[in-house]
């Protein structure tokens, strides 16, 4: 029998039992604060690329921009581990464990301190190295460096804010981190107009913004979690490092955060493919990738809502509420998947605008590049929905390294557009590389899920 819950008395209604009540209502209560919160992220990663394009200029703007698929390697490595380790907080909570929660808690600190040293020199080490391999364009290229330079120089404060706001979602509070990137957002915007505009920064000031809005992000979450969870507080005996929850954590963590990156090595060749082709259709790729990423959250958001569902609910041994919640979620994904996917493919290139300057003289050229990029890519959002479920579901069942092989399959299907495709088809080939890259991942998610989901079964029943 599921034992009773010994979190959120002091949280209030802000910590979600997802193991118990209506499926598809409290999905959506975890879910919307979630998508709020991505999009307020996506907000201000929007502004930052409006006021370089605006007020810098178009090189500026395909500088930041080229460091995309370079930022989603690391920082996608990060966001991806810190994600990990919350699914063994998300088990033990479903189960109603709480020293070992606290156990969880403090062990994902060790690893974290760990982690963001190491993340921290090595990127600094790396960086002139790796732009140089992937070619950069030369008037983009120290623009590029400087921004990045900053961005890494920051990973600790991005490991401080996102294992905790992780922590707080395993627990079913997602509104905080709502609350909280909102009010980064705010100052992330007011810096950016502060540094760029004012004091004609650039992309230094840009970067700055991010990295210092990320930092006040984590301490407003650390906060919050001291005085709002006592429950929490560990003991001196729970302090201690134990070496078998650290183990479960890294192998929750590292195949999510080596997913993730293993699937940015194939958007750094694309990337390297992009920047073959000039200025304008680097700029082009950034506008349009720009627009994706805010159509995108959704996906993301249904992620990260599943495998905390998951999560929950293996700890609480239910596999009826488990297979249920996974259907739902896919169902979810297929409606969205078609609205969307119809609604970019006749206005993506009008939303591209708001990272354009209108006296650009080139932007009919630019647009014509967006236009065929966005449309490639949106008559196929329905892999992306169906990649999307079974990923983070393999994911919150603690079946990571699985999840962590279709990246392998959505990297190997980038490689061979960049490589070969990118020589013969140019710009086309292109644009159909994420679309081959989501196609590829679902031959194996969709088979591996229901090969695994009858040893779940098994294993709690």
């Amino acid at each position: 029998m599921k034992q009773t819950k010994t979190i959120s008395s002091n949280a209030g209604k802000a910590t979600m039992d997802l193991t118990q009540g209506p499926i598809l209502p409290l999905m959506l209560r975890f879910c919307l604060p979630i998508l709020l919160g991505n999009i307020m992220q996506q907000l201000y990663n929007m502004v930052d690329a409006a006021i370089v394009g605006k007020f810098v200029g178009t090189s500026a703007l395909a500088a930041v921009g080229a460091t995309g698929s370079i930022t989603f390697l690391i920082i996608g490595f990060v966001d991806g581990m810190c994600a990990g380790f919350a699914i063994p907080i998300a088990r033990s909570f479903g189960a109603g464990d709480a020293k070992l929660l606290r156990k969880c808690i403090v062990n994902m600190i060790y690893l974290g301190v760990f982690f963001a040293v190491v993340l921290t020199v090595g990127t600094s080490a790396a960086l002139r190295w790796l732009l140089t391999v992937m070619d950069f364009p030369a008037d983009i290229f120290e623009d590029s460096l400087i921004y990045l330079r900053v961005i890494f120089i920051g990973i600790p404060a991005t490991i401080f804010y996102n294992s905790q706001a992780g922590m707080l979602r395993a627990l079913g509070n997602s509104r905080t981190p709502l609350l909280v990137l909102m009010m980064a957002s705010v100052v992330n915007i007011t810096l950016d107009l502060i540094f760029v505009c004012v004091l004609k920064m650039g992309v230094f000031g840009v970067a700055i913004a991010t990295t210092v809005s990320q930092a006040i992000a984590g301490i407003a979450c650390f906060i919050y979690i001291i005085k709002k969870y006592p429950e929490l507080h560990w003991t001196r005996d729970e302090a201690k490092f134990v070496p078998e929850i650290s183990w479960r954590l890294f192998m929750s963590g590292i195949p999510m955060a080596l997913q993730y990156s293993i699937t940015a090595i194939g958007s750094v060749l694309i990337q390297v493919a992009v920047n073959n082709l000039g200025s304008n259709v680097v700029a082009s790729v950034t506008a349009a990738n720009k627009v994706q990423s805010f159509v995108h959250l959704p996906f993301s958001t249904l992620g990260v809502t599943l495998s905390t569902w998951c999560g929950q609910n293996m700890g609480a041994r239910d596999y009826g509420r488990i297979r249920k919640g996974v259907n739902t979620g896919l169902a979810m994904a297929m409606i969205y998947s078609a609205a969307m996917g119809v609604m970019m493919f006749f206005c993506g290139e009008y939303i591209s605008l708001i990272f354009l300057d209108k006296d650009e003289p080139m932007l009919e050229t630019l647009l014509s590049y967006i236009r065929q990029f966005i449309r490639s890519n949106c008559i196929l959002y329905i892999p992306l929905g169906i990649l999307t479920v079974y990923r983070f579901s393999l994911q919150g069942l603690e079946y990571g390294v699985t999840a962590m092989f279709a990246g392998l399959f959505e990297m190997a299907a980038r490689s061979v557009v960049a490589l070969y495709f990118a020589k013969t088809y140019g710009f086309g080939a292109i644009c159909f590389a994420n679309p081959a890259a989501w196609i590829a991942a679902c031959v194996l998610l969709v088979p591996a899920y229901f090969i695994i989901i009858p040893r779940v079964k098994k294993k709690l029943t």
